[in-house]
């Protein structure tokens, strides 16, 4: 079931495009009004339904809203024609089991375009009826006729009709039925021969009789109003409220002609705004007034009917008159479906990416072929983010490009319609259309942030844009609030024609608003805030690079990002390189800075190394953060295994006093013990306090000595200092250290202490940590005469250090590897380990672990090895490594 496209048609010369108005999908939004429509009939043919009930609540409406080319106009064409012919229903909607009176669809168009005033809606239902029913509404029609000839005199009816197209479209049935209403009452009342001219005189008689009760007009005596309202003043007002004849008039057919009106109300946001609601008010009327009428509004904002803040504005409002529309917290999650009993706003949502593939592919075709191919599909599908409107722009921007010749490319389609915006704001007030480009600079907000981004003193303008379609609801999420993806690209990168655009200082002026608001927002938290933290530097950022602010508030809140050393992704990359070309302001520089550190858990430390590199050449920095990249470019040279180049770069941030002095103490410490200098590591060790983790640093100095016991109890005090602080990352890495430290002595213990490690670790991406974990297992499973895989193991975790560019815990690993051979009393595989551990520390850098290694296996030390200067003599150290090994093999 589809219709020509003209604008399609009419797009290119190739007679060979066939050009369809595609329908795809919607089978959620039918099942809901069927279950909607289903409700209703059995309501209004139950027993004790009254339709001149006027203070029952209704729930004879149903809402489909969303944005601007979503197909909510489509939507409701196809219901139209769906309850008018049931071979135009599309296949996949199924078959409805209604049961009742004969269905009867009438679809008003609210556009401006269609010029629809409110005695077109009216004459435009009663039409309808008189089609389907055949017989005169007398009550109404009279009403109806009196109405007209005083607000529209010397011009009949009919001819109204006829200039109208309502008569083509209807047929002549109203003026007949109505003239046969007048003179069926006139006769009634002894008046033969009356005419329309004497309308005035007929009513006239028919409220004397109405109040005298006289037996001729008893057919009418049954209708309570219809004295108060022939006697009321022909104006609008009194229109609106003639419905209430016209459904007691369809209550009183009989069995044979009952039949169940269902109105379509397209663009209903056309019909005023939220100040102004004099038509809504007149429709609202005729929804409530015609209880046995099921209404069907499709627009782009929900109704406020059950607002009760509303009351005066509107007649009949809060959720007790309309429970269906009630709107559950405000500003709530949008509903999604709904029952017969339950909501009847519905949001209707965004293609999913089958029914995009599938309306590209029958949007345009040639011989029955799709003219799209399937790659380009691909690209716009996912552009579109499932708006129908995009996927039509895009296949007219498809013939477009077509007719230069060319044949068009992914890259044609990597753009933005202007029509969006147009379409985005062509309903918003003044203050919300400010409001809605301030808060597309956001990725998420709530109400305070998009008032202060806005620059405005009142939140009313943010909380009727809450309502719009376009605006989603996470109601977890830290910022509730996030505009739909597509439009908010559209209104940054689409030309904007608009009257009221912005110039680029009002973009600017926007960010900045709205960059001191995240600032305001992360400075005044208490408690716990990690969250926020990354939250509020990914937005920042963001807004800090694209428009060249002021670092402010990002300083301090990048300090704090790294003093957790847990290291969430921040930023997309803005390269695929370190190339200094592409930093060209200090916000560029330090979203570089951190998004390397947060991405060097999963690279390479040599790319790592590169891009720190590039953020230090550029010079772009103050002097404190610039200390921050050199003392972490330090760390990865360390990782590298390249210690000459981390020993440069740890002295001078060490010699330069800042934030970072202490950690590079640390490093310094590090870098001695890592040189087999033990007592230089433990001199620096025992000055660094708190600060430069000095209780971490002396667990890694008394390990290699084989003490084990002293080893772990400084890794505890290491893990207890960080959680008094608060730092979970390097709680986890102390206590990983630990693990690996009881993994030698007690794999009983150990066990249970890997367990708590694997337990810290949880949500945090701290690999070289990870890893370290992952050795103290390997030593753990190390035991005399019990076959194991270690060596797969082993070899599994080289391959992932190597990868991550973790150099210097290979010669940990294969330390591990070389206990286990000990522990085997196997000879020969030892001697193979330690030969491949002297090699892999011949640099210098660690080379005490091949010591270690000999003192496993009772071996002599090579005399071309590095000297080591252990803290104690290196017989005690060999008895101590010796008797792990004995434990272990139980002997």
């Amino acid at each position: 079931m589809a219709g020509r496209d003209l604008r399609a048609v009419f797009g290119s010369n190739d007679h060979q495009v066939g050009a369809e108005e595609t329908f795809t999908n919607r089978e959620d939004q039918w099942r809901v009004f069927v279950s909607a429509l289903d409700a209703h009939l059995r309501h209004v043919t139950a027993p004790g339904f009254d339709a001149a009930d006027v203070e029952a609540p209704r729930r004879n409406l149903l809402v489909f809203h969303g944005v601007g080319g979503i197909g909510k106009s489509t939507l409701s064409r196809r219901l139209e024609a769906a309850l008018t012919n049931t071979e135009r229903r599309p296949a996949q909607w199924g078959e409805p089991a209604w049961h009742g009176p004969r269905i009867v669809p009438v679809r008003l168009d609210l556009a401006r375009s269609a010029n629809t005033d409110f005695e077109r809606v009216i004459v435009t239902i009663r039409l309808a009826v008189a089609a389907a029913v055949g017989r005169p509404m007398p009550a109404f029609d009279i009403a109806l006729r009196r109405y007209w000839d005083h607000q529209h005199p010397g011009e009949p009816l009919e001819e109204y009709l006829r200039r109208d197209g309502l008569l083509t479209r209807f047929g002549q049935a109203l003026p007949q039925q109505m003239q046969a209403a007048l003179g069926e009452v006139a006769q009634s009342l002894a008046l033969p021969g009356m005419l329309g001219s004497a309308v005035g005189q007929l009513t006239g008689a028919l409220v004397r009789a109405l109040r005298e009760h006289r037996r001729s007009v008893s057919a009418l005596a049954g209708c309570a109003r219809l004295a108060d309202l022939l006697e009321a003043d022909t104006d609008l007002e009194a229109l609106s409220y003639y419905p209430h004849l016209l459904a007691w008039e369809l209550a009183r057919l009989p069995a044979r002609k009952q039949i169940a009106p269902v109105v379509l109300l397209d663009t209903f946001e056309d019909i005023g705004d939220r100040t102004h609601r004099d038509m809504e008010r007149l429709l609202q009327h005729v929804v409530w007034l015609m209880p046995n009428v099921f209404f069907v509004v499709t627009g782009r904002n929900r109704l406020q009917w059950a607002d009760p803040a509303l009351h005066g504005q509107l007649d009949w409002t809060g959720p007790a008159a309309w429970p269906g529309l009630a709107y559950h917290g405000f500003p709530g999650p949008r509903a999604a479906s709904a029952d017969p009993g339950g909501r009847r706003q519905i949001l209707i949502g965004n293609f999913s990416d089958e029914d995009r593939q599938n309306y590209l592919t029958h949007r345009l075709a040639t011989d029955g072929q799709p003219l799209i191919d399937p790659t380009l599909r691909r690209v716009i599908a996912e552009r579109s983010h499932g708006l129908p409107l995009y996927l039509d722009l895009a296949a007219m921007r498809f013939l477009e490009i077509r007719r230069t010749g060319r044949t068009p490319q992914p890259a044609d389609f990597d753009v933005d319609f202007p029509a969006l915006i147009a379409r985005t704001l062509a309903d918003l007030i003044p203050d919300e259309r400010h409001v809605l480009r301030s808060v597309s600079l956001l990725d998420a907000f709530d109400i305070p942030l998009a008032t202060a981004s806005a620059g405005i003193s009142r939140d009313a303008p943010v909380l009727r844009l809450l309502e719009r379609p376009f605006i989603r609801h996470t109601p977890t999420g830290l910022w509730p609030y996030h505009l739909h993806a597509l439009f908010r690209s559209t209104l940054r990168t689409a030309e904007d024609t608009t009257d009221d655009r912005w110039s680029p200082r009002d973009w600017r002026n926007a960010a900045e608003r709205a960059h001191l608001a995240i600032g305001r927002q992360w400075a005044e938290h208490t408690g716990p805030g990690r969250r926020l933290l990354v939250a509020c530097l990914r937005q920042g950022l963001t807004l800090a690079s694209e428009f060249h602010l002021d670092l402010g508030w990002l300083t301090e809140a990048a300090w704090q990002y790294i003093s957790d050393s847990v290291w969430e992704p921040l930023t997309p990359a803005l390269r695929d390189t370190g190339d200094e070309a592409h930093l060209q302001t200090t916000a560029d520089a330090l979203v570089e800075l951190l998004n390397t550190l947060g991405r060097r858990q999963h690279e390479h430390r040599r790319t790592t190394a590169n891009r720190l590199a590039a953020v230090i050449d550029a010079a772009l920095l103050p002097e404190d953060l610039g200390q921050m990249a050199l003392y972490y470019l330090a760390k990865a040279h360390r990782d590298l295994g390249h210690s000459a180049a981390s020993r440069t770069g740890m002295q001078q941030v060490a010699e330069g006093g800042g934030r970072l002095a202490p950690a590079a103490r640390r490093g310094l410490a590090h870098l001695a013990r890592l040189a087999g200098d033990f007592p230089t590591a433990l001199t620096v060790a025992e000055t660094l306090g708190w600060a430069g983790r000095q209780n971490r640093v002396l667990g890694d100095i008394h390990w290699p000595q084989g003490d084990i016991t002293r080893a772990a109890d400084d890794y505890a005090r290491a893990r207890d200092d960080a959680e008094q602080h608060g730092i979970a990352g390097e709680r986890a890495t102390a206590q990983a250290h630990r693990t690996l430290a009881l993994a030698f002595a007690d794999p009983t213990t150990a066990e249970s202490e890997i367990a708590l490690a694997q337990h810290l670790l949880t949500d945090l991406t701290l690999h070289a940590t990870t890893l370290t974990v992952h050795i103290a297992v390997l030593i753990c499973i190390c035991e005399a005469g019990r076959s194991t895989d270690i060596d797969a193991r082993a070899q599994a975790l080289h391959t992932e250090i190597e990868t991550a560019g973790l150099t210097s815990l290979l010669p940990l690993l294969e330390l591990a590897v070389c206990f286990h051979h000990a522990v085997r009393g196997d000879e020969g595989l030892l001697a193979a380990a330690t030969h491949r551990l002297r090699l892999l520390t011949n640099d210098g850098d660690h080379a005490y672990l091949a010591d270690i290694a000999c003192f496993m296996g009772d071996r002599p030390i090579t005399p071309d090895a590095w000297p080591v200067r252990w803290l104690e003599s290196e017989e005690t150290v060999r008895r101590r490594w010796r008797t792990l090994v004995s434990e272990r093999r139980g002997t």
